[in-house]
């Protein structure tokens, strides 16, 4: 419901004749209008419950037309259970090749939040396909791409469809928009999602939960009735204190509300002629500017209160030891009690203690969580260390039954199990944690580790600003490993490497296959402001770390 908002909204929608809009609900349906259309994923629960509708119409003697409209794309799987359900020559199906939503200038969504689970949980790599026409679609409005870099075996997966609809596809010259292009799996960096946001925009979404770029605020923001807010670019106030760490945002709204005030207070002593052009050129902007300042000072609020709640510093202490590898006897308790108080679902790293903590975590929230466990197990989110065994030695293990070519292809677990317990080596060889004791002055952020109060720099940004910099992933050989490899760097074709203006050369797209957080995006604009890139994402999705973890919960089955 929230893409297609963004596209046709309901007048738009009624403009062209459609009667009443209903949300999926697996119900029966009350209309009585004569023909339906389905706009729906490709789900085959979704489709059963088509089924369903139109036997039941058939068992009451009503006739009605049935349209089917998948979007991004049809599944064959889809058209047998109409084939199965015997309701395949009553139903016309199309297809919709809706693969891209911008979200802002410098975001781009496929809002596919299912990517994540089917391919990294389930192995069903059904998107994939989708993330190669969606690449597809781009090159074809600004390539082409003179540099195409990656890691993780679904960004190699998505690249080569992608090459592939290249080579079946009518090959035109152009000038080049887009220089540079990088892939990354969700799955190659999970610590990064799972860490609290800090940055404005992050906290939003934590709180208030932006969808498709838009979020409802509540009477607790405004002191009245709810209302939706388009963020972006357009937003001036918004704009100004998206990237920025949550501790400089109330000076800076109250800097803002005393130039506002400067503003108004022009009026005093204008002639009519004067007055006349401050009200027909100025005053409607500064009435814009007042309510979004509003708002935004109601919301900054909003988070204070509710985090103050949270024990909000204490959790941010316990991530940051997590990450250092200091003090986990406290993270350890700071855990324990929380799932006592039945606070909300974990958020973060498991250490060692695990058997005692799932046991807690059980009797705090029930059995029912014995598959999340299991799926956070499967995804290498929780790792048991084996008895007797050091944590280096295990990951010598692992990382050697994984990166032994002769054992040919082992399980994403395996896979996941060798990159999450080799973070620390990781976070040594690319130094993604600041040495503790420094002084971070988080008003003049000096690396992307701002992000997060100057404790760690985000994986994936560190990737992507390494392999800029090297243009490839030469000397990076020993991170790869730890990585568990699939990484690729491939030169464009059509000459566009020589041919290509800088200016393309500096914009580079980035591509999270599994998710992108806010804190992600804010940390690459801040990397290309200090070395002149101009950063384009595009994501299956906008994640975070409740959201990545509700998709493994067990009631998603």
């Amino acid at each position: 419901m929230s893409p297609l908002d963004r596209i046709a909204n309901v007048s738009t929608l009624k403009e062209h004749e459609v009667d009443k809009l209903y949300k999926v609900e697996y119900k029966p349906i009350t209309s009585t209008s004569d023909q339906l259309c389905f706009l729906i994923r490709p789900r085959i629960k979704t489709v059963k419950w088509i089924c369903d509708v139109a036997n039941a119409d058939k068992a009451t003697g009503k006739f009605r037309r049935y349209k089917i409209i998948f979007t991004p794309q049809k599944f064959y799987a889809c058209e047998a259970v109409l084939e199965e359900q015997g309701i395949f020559g009553d139903v016309t199906t199309d297809e919709w090749a809706f693969y891209l939503l911008p979200l802002d200038d410098d975001i781009i969504s496929l809002e596919l939040p299912e990517f994540f689970r089917d391919n990294f949980l389930a192995g069903d790599q059904r998107w994939v396909r989708t993330a190669g026409s969606a690449l597809h679609l781009l090159h074809s409005l600004y390539g082409p791409f003179s540099k195409v870099y990656g890691i993780g075996r679904c960004s190699k997966m998505a690249y080569e469809s992608w090459r592939e609809q290249v080579a079946e596809g009518e090959q035109r010259t152009r000038q080049a928009e887009i220089g540079r292009v990088f892939l990354i799996d969700r799955d190659v960096d999970f610590v990064t999602p799972l860490c609290s946001q800090v940055v404005y925009e992050g906290l939003v979404d934590d709180i208030f939960r932006i969808k498709c770029g838009c979020v409802e605020f509540g009477p607790d923001v405004t002191s009245d009735k709810s209302v939706k807010v388009m963020l972006n670019s357009q937003d001036k106030v918004f704009n100004e204190i998206r990237n920025e760490h949550f501790s400089n945002v109330f000076g800076f709204l109250s800097q803002k509300a005393r130039n506002l005030q400067t503003a108004y207070d022009k009026r005093r002593g204008m002639d009519i002629k004067q007055m006349k052009t401050f009200v027909s050129e100025e005053l409607k902007g500064l009435k814009q500017e007042h309510r979004l300042l509003s708002l935004h000072i109601g919301a900054s609020e909003s988070i204070m209160k509710k985090k103050t709640k949270q024990d909000f510093q204490e959790l941010l202490k316990t991530e940051h030891s997590l990450l250092e590898g200091f003090e986990i006897r406290e993270c350890i308790s700071f855990i324990e009690e929380h799932i006592n108080r039945q606070v909300r679902l974990l958020k973060g790293l498991m250490p060692k203690d695990y058997r005692s903590l799932k046991a807690q975590y059980l009797q705090s929230y029930g059995v029912d969580h014995l598959l999340t466990f299991a799926n956070l197990r499967h995804l290498g989110l929780l790792v048991e260390q084996q008895p007797g065994e050091t944590l280096t030695v295990m990951e010598s293990k692992v990382g050697k039954l994984v990166n032994d070519k002769t054992a040919g292809k082992l399980t994403d677990a395996f896979s996941s199990l060798a990159r999450k317990s080799n973070f620390r080596a990781l976070s040594r060889r690319l130094n993604l944690v600041p040495k503790s004791g420094e002084e971070y002055d988080l008003r003049v952020p000096r690396d992307m580790a701002y992000i997060f109060s100057g404790a760690y720099v985000p994986l994936s940004c560190k990737l992507i600003e390494q392999v800029l910099e090297r243009d490839g992933w030469t000397g990076l050989e020993e991170v790869t490993k730890l990585l568990n490899g699939n990484e690729f760097a491939v030169t464009g074709s059509n000459g566009a490497d020589s041919k290509a203006k800088n200016d393309a050369q500096r914009i580079i797209l980035v591509m999270f296959l599994g998710g992108c957080t806010f804190s992600e995006i804010s940390a690459l604009r801040f990397l290309g402001r200090e070395k002149g890139y101009k950063f384009i994402v595009v994501a299956t999705a906008i994640t975070n770390s409740s959201r990545l973890l509700e998709s493994l919960l067990d009631n998603h089955v």
